[in-house]
């Protein structure tokens, strides 16, 4: 139980900080920008509000075939 708990949490907080790893200012950047770090295509991208704060939503298609969601901030002016 605790061995499952622990894996869960890390797994977590990777996601989570992989997911906000990158920030950019334009969607376009922000693609472009998720694309590489992550050594992947884009399939789509969009900018969503998410309480106060702006976020783009990337998705990308990995080498390997896997589809993932990355969330950029959108830095404030």
């Amino acid at each position: 139980m605790k061995r499952t708990f622990v894996r869960l949490f890390l797994a977590f907080v990777l996601a989570t900080s992989m997911s906000f790893a990158v920030q950019a200012q334009t969607l376009d950047e922000a693609a472009r920008q998720a694309a590489r770090q992550h050594n992947a295509k884009v399939l789509s991208a969009h900018t969503v509000q998410q309480g106060n704060q702006r976020v783009h939503v990337i998705k990308l298609l990995t080498e390997k075939g896997v589809v993932k969601t990355v969330r950029v901030r959108v830095k404030e002016k």
